[in-house]
């Protein structure tokens, strides 16, 4: 279900984020949006918290994230052809790029901004809200996105700056002149700022079923409890990443959807397994995510795309290798096939294969997607109370966990192996599972695969790329920042 209330009609709202702009509102021109001092009688501080959703549905993420996400591992090849390098898709396919290439510092500087919106409409709720319960909800999803954006931002560039929080006086917002944004914080700091934001999150939020149709799709406890258990994986906190995946599976909830390939068609968008995702209604006056489908869209004859981020060799040798036919097929569309709603793919597209995933079957090639992102499901969780089960001996119950996944796509349970290969069955697992949903490359670099994955691909990984470069305008607005090492 297309949700009303996401709306990229956002307002020009204080951002103090780290690239050129510091105290100044954000211009965008747009006849949607509507500054904060222009706001008539019928805005209200929930049109804020729109604003952060639609952050998520802008460009940056339908091209620049698939570079620093997908195309950079081994599950993606960059695709188009030779000459469409996508600005620096390329580079990043080969490992070749630089502290200059656009789509590190388009996804630096968007997250900054998403940050500077969660921001304002705390700042803003807390100075305007008469509606208490509304106001801590309203609080709880900007302190859900806040962090969900942090997350991010420390995967990729370890250590970053964390921007001051807004107040007002008389009225009009402050921040702390004296702020020095070059420092940047420590990653202990960093998560520990995204787990308090998750934990009020989880206290002020509904569970899922507690919203109305209309509000379906915002974050929920749910959401937060679930970005919280996989944030103390990443950290490897492994009592607290099983026992807040547990408090999800437990939750009642979500369940699995039975069927693997209907999680990404429109009739389960928000559905029982989705615990969050990205709206999309594909309509100008309030878009989906940009282009998100055109972008991985067969390209050529009888195409609707430009054909980038195409499923690699390699990952169709790791579902080969596992038997994995019901996630290769509902993963990846090959040159030739019929699609489940009739579109025939001609043999002579360009590329051999294509994202699935991201195929809109309504909207093919438009440029406003209809498509909903999944962020975080059920089978996630299962696989991170698998890992973290299995690092704290609980062999039956991380076996439990990982066979509940390879279940549903008719895949034998894995049982009797020792902690060390039944780790690296849970790491395969989410490889099959989670292809194209965004975190191969972060799962790569937090389990030590990385050097051997890419090695295996043909790629010269090293040690600098376990984090990606501060961005060079960034170095210059800020010259007594450190850049991370080997950059």
């Amino acid at each position: 279900m297309k949700d009303k209330y996401i709306k990229t009609a956002v307002f020009g709202i204080f951002a103090l984020f780290l690239i050129g702009c510091s105290e100044d509102f954000l211009d965008v021109e747009s006849k949607e949006n509507i500054a904060a001092e222009d706001r008539d009688e019928n805005f209200v501080p929930e049109d804020f918290v729109n604003g952060i959703y639609g952050m998520f549905t802008e460009w940056p993420y339908a091209f620049s994230y698939l570079g620093i996400t997908e195309i950079i591992s081994d599950n993606g090849d960059k695709g188009a052809n030779p000459g469409g390098t996508g600005a620096d898709k390329h580079f990043l396919d080969d490992l070749n790029f630089t502290s200059t290439v656009p789509s590190v510092e388009a996804m630096y500087t968007h997250w900054y901004k998403t940050i500077g919106r969660a921001n304002y409409a705390i700042a803003y709720s807390e100075l305007e809200s008469t509606d208490a319960e509304m106001q801590k909800r309203i609080i709880g999803e900007a302190r859900f996105l806040r962090a969900y954006t942090y997350f991010f931002l420390v995967r990729s560039f370890g250590a970053v700056h964390i921007q001051g929080e807004i107040t007002f006086e008389n009225g009009e917002p402050v921040i702390d002149p004296e702020a020095d944004l070059s420092v940047r914080n420590s990653k202990e700091e960093v998560y520990n700022y995204i787990k308090q934001d998750l934990l009020y999150a989880m206290d002020a939020l509904p569970a899922k079923s507690e919203y109305s149709t209309a509000n379906l799709g915002r974050a929920t406890n749910g959401a937060a409890t679930a970005l919280l258990s996989k944030v103390h994986l990443y950290q490897e906190n492994w009592a607290d990443a099983l026992k807040y995946a547990d408090d999800v599976i437990s939750s009642g909830e979500y369940s699995l959807e039975p069927n693997y390939e209907d999680i990404w068609r429109e009739y389960s968008e928000n559905g029982s397994e989705s615990i969050f995702e990205i709206q999309a209604r594909g309509e100008p006056i309030a878009h989906g995510v940009q282009q998100y489908s055109t972008t991985q869209g067969a390209r050529g004859t009888s195409g609707w795309g430009w054909g980038f981020n195409n499923p690699s060799q390699s990952l169709v040798d790791a579902f080969d290798a596992q038997g994995d036919e019901i996630r290769k097929n509902a993963t990846i569309i090959f040159a030739g096939e019929i699609l489940w709603d009739g579109r025939e793919v001609s043999s002579s597209v360009e590329n051999p294969r294509y994202n699935e995933k991201a195929y809109s079957s309504a909207n093919a090639g438009a440029g406003d997607g209809d498509k909903n992102i999944r962020v975080i499901r059920l089978a996630e969780v299962y696989l991170i109370k698998a890992e973290a089960a299995n690092e704290l001996g609980q062999t039956d119950v991380a076996e439990t966990a990982l066979n509940k996944v390879r279940n549903r796509v008719d895949l034998n349970n894995v049982t009797g192996l020792g902690q060390a290969e039944l780790r690296k069955q849970i790491w395969e697992e989410r490889r099959l599972e989670l292809a194209f949903e965004h975190d191969r490359w972060f799962d790569l670099i937090r389990t030590g695969q990385a050097e051997a994955a890419m090695a295996a691909d043909g790629k010269d990984f090293k040690e600098k790329h376990n984090l990606f470069p501060i961005p060079e305008d960034q170095l210059i607005q800020t010259p007594d920042m450190p850049q991370n090492p080997g950059w």
